[in-house]
């Protein structure tokens, strides 16, 4: 690398580091907690981090654990995939305009286009001096290392823990909890919680508690669609 583009990658690092310290706090707690899962499910530092590494999707990361553990249902994986994470084809599509023109770095910003990268990344503008490609790598690269460094130290701390863990699940459930309330505290959005709690009620009364999940889901997103024009306004 030429001292140029060191200096150029050293400046974007030092504008975007600081944008990004709000998901470290969150991504190394939730991370460290998704590794002792895995640890005391039987998979070791090794196949945690590869999941972080490879999957980077945090929801379906934890969802994976029961997956993993329980007999194979295939087309239930794919599902259960497809509707957690449906929801990065709308911020996903959101992004193509900010993310044109970065080259081959752009492949990398898609993979690690994250819940928390996504708000950083939409709402905050690079420096004037600063490289717009950059910028953005360090953003998104840094948002990715905090979850797998999380994952690591979880799956080293897993082996020494001798407590009852029960509950330790509930941390990924808690962080979407305060993110609903945080975000509904608009009309707009509101309305879509509403929306979202009805159409898991309806999907809860119809296939039990045990089946309700990806019906909800899919319902939910359904009905957004529909809705999206009148919603917007």
């Amino acid at each position: 690398m030429s001292k140029n583009r060191y200096m150029e990658h050293r400046s974007a690092l030092m504008a975007a580091f600081p944008h990004t310290i709000p998901v470290m706090t969150g991504y190394l707690v939730l991370g460290l907690a998704y590794g002792v899962l895995m640890q005391l499910n039987g998979y070791g530092a090794f196949w945690s981090v590869l999941m972080s590494l490879v999957a980077f999707c945090g929801s379906m990361q934890y969802a994976a654990i029961t997956l993993l553990t329980s007999t194979f249902n295939p087309l239930q994986a794919l599902l259960l995939s497809l509707t957690v994470n449906a929801r990065h084809l709308f911020y996903g599509l959101s992004m193509l305009e900010k993310y044109r023109g970065l080259g081959k770095t752009r492949i990398f910003l898609i993979f690690a286009l994250s819940d928390e990268t996504f708000s950083i990344s939409s709402s905050v503008l690079p420096p004037a001096s600063i490289n717009r490609k950059y910028f953005y790598f360090w953003i998104s690269f840094l948002d990715y290392a905090y979850w797998s460094f999380g994952t690591l130290l979880g799956s080293m701390l897993g082996r020494l823990i001798t407590f009852n863990t029960t509950g330790l699940d509930f941390v990924l459930t808690a962080l979407f909890v305060v993110l609903f309330l945080d975000q509904i505290k608009t009309k707009v959005n509101l309305v879509s919680g509403l929306i979202g709690i009805f159409c898991t009620l309806v999907c809860l009364l119809l296939f039990g508690p045990n089946q309700f999940v990806i019906p909800s889901m899919v319902l939910i997103l359904f009905v957004l669609m529909i809705g999206r024009k009148r919603l917007c306004c």
